[in-house]
């Protein structure tokens, strides 16, 4: 039986539509300086905005979706009752009847106020210092509060982390974790894509409905490099797209009262040292914040693997920030509860909001951006007798980089010029690190589709 043809042509709509929630109500300037905005990163809108009309889609392929629907394009026009969104040949699959998804929409909106914010508050005239880790954490919040998620309420949101190309039995695993958040009363915040990002949400979402819960928040959280190539999942009701990783992680981290993190890949692995990094710092000693490592039983080796790939790069003191659970939903959501708890105590004490997480120290090295070119990659410090937070700083900013290479087109571009990143470390270290890499390949962890052909070359 041969598998049915893809269309030559798909089905397109053209459509106009007006924005709500938070972009209805604006004064004739504001509008003005959001269509100026909108032109002068045409490309980048486009782009955005095409992923979130295909929300949903099975491919990681940033560039799919603009080979499917070439003729794609997105104009925003001015108006006294405030502004439109013009959509020339959109896909179908994002309208029913003629009419645009109500979920789709809310979504295209929020690309539109995310990047029209960013381009006007942080780009140049905007007045933010964006060279210091105060003025950083800064544009980070204030993304937030324009977005419109930062709720003054009892802390439960849980943000979980995993692999967009995971396998059947760890799909279903992160649906019942969320099952088990969900009658706990707990919110999920996710990178927005499928996989680990979609299950847990989906998850949450019955347990809400058992529980009558009526204000659910399932939140997405990306940015423009990684939204192409991991559109969001159908359940997301609140999208925020930060400039770049760092502010991403960031959003993570000051949003979120504890985080769980599934199986994955390199992008979860970058997300893991991350968090590690800084809570290995001197000034978070004493913070609350639990994480769990969690998946079905035979997911336990994949966790062996990571366990011991952090004791030999940050030592044994990274392990006491964490503690891995495999093969019990129940005890992950009653463990999280928990640790939400203690989380709230402490914030109480400290008299630091429940909203944002002002408390916790994220230096600069943590914050800049990393632009992973071949030079950058090749320099980075990955060698014995740095401070553990110095050398996880360097060991995410190369999985950054292979994340880029994999699914982010500005990395797919410079590997096809450039070949595959080099990569450079103490022998022990480098030996680690691609077993860990080679494991990622093996279980299929890299792409959802197709063979994968490395960016990078880990050099021992």
């Amino acid at each position: 039986m041969t598998a049915p043809s893809i269309p030559a042509v798909l089905p397109t709509v053209n459509a106009r539509i007006y924005p709500k929630g938070g972009l209805d109500v604006l004064s004739r300037d504001e509008v003005a300086r959001l269509r100026d905005a909108s032109t002068g990163m045409h490309d980048l809108l486009r782009r955005c905005a095409l992923a979130v009309l295909t929300s949903g889609s099975a491919s990681d392929d940033p560039r799919a979706a603009r080979e499917l629907y070439p003729d794609f394009d997105i104009e925003v026009h001015q108006q006294d009752r405030g502004m439109r969104i013009d959509l020339v040949k959109a896909p179908a699959m994002a309208f029913v009847d003629g009419d645009i998804i109500r979920g789709v929409a809310e979504l295209l909106f929020a690309v539109v106020r995310d990047l029209a914010y960013t381009a006007i508050e942080l780009g140049k005239g905007g007045g933010r210092d964006l060279d210091s880790s105060d003025g950083l954490t800064d544009s980070v919040f204030g993304l937030l509060r324009n977005a419109r998620i930062l709720h003054p309420a009892d802390p439960n949101l849980v943000v979980c982390w995993g692999g967009h190309s995971i396998s059947r039995d760890e799909y279903i695993y992160t649906k019942q974790v969320g099952y088990e958040l969900g009658l706990r009363g707990l919110d999920i915040c996710t990178g927005c894509g499928p996989g680990a990002m979609k299950g847990p949400m989906k998850g949450a979402t019955i347990a809400h409905a058992k529980q009558r819960k009526r204000n659910m928040r399932y939140i997405g959280i990306t940015e423009p490099g990684i939204i192409a190539a991991e559109s969001p999942n159908p359940i997301v009701n609140h999208l925020v797209i930060m400039p770049d990783i760092e502010k991403r992680l960031e959003a993570f981290v000051r949003m979120g009262h504890g985080i769980i993190v599934f199986p994955g890949g390199v992008g979860t692995a970058e997300e893991i040292l991350y968090l590690l990094g800084i809570l290995l710092r001197e000034e978070n000693a004493g913070l609350p914040f639990p994480l769990i490592l969690t998946g079905p039983t035979a997911s336990a080796p994949y966790f062996e693997q990571i366990d011991k790939f952090i004791r030999l790069t940050l030592g044994d003191a990274a392990t006491s920030r964490y503690e891995i659970i495999v093969g019990d939903p129940e005890q992950v959501a009653k463990r999280m509860s928990h640790g939400i708890r203690k989380v709230r105590e402490y914030r109480i004490e400290q008299k630091d909001s429940f909203f944002f997480n002002w408390s916790i120290d994220i230096p600069l090295t943590f914050q800049r951006p990393f632009v992973p070119t071949h030079e950058a990659m090749a320099a980075l410090d990955l060698h014995h007798g740095r401070k553990p937070h110095e050398l996880a700083a360097d060991l995410r900013r190369a999985f950054s980089g292979i994340v880029a290479g994999n699914v982010k087109e500005d990395g797919m571009r410079r590997i096809e010029e450039f070949g595959p990143f080099e990569i450079h470390g103490d022998p022990d270290m480098m030996q680690s690190l691609d077993e860990l890499l080679r494991a990622f390949v093996e279980q299929r962890r890299m792409k959802i589709a197709g063979e994968y052909r490395p960016c990078y070359r880990v050099v021992t």
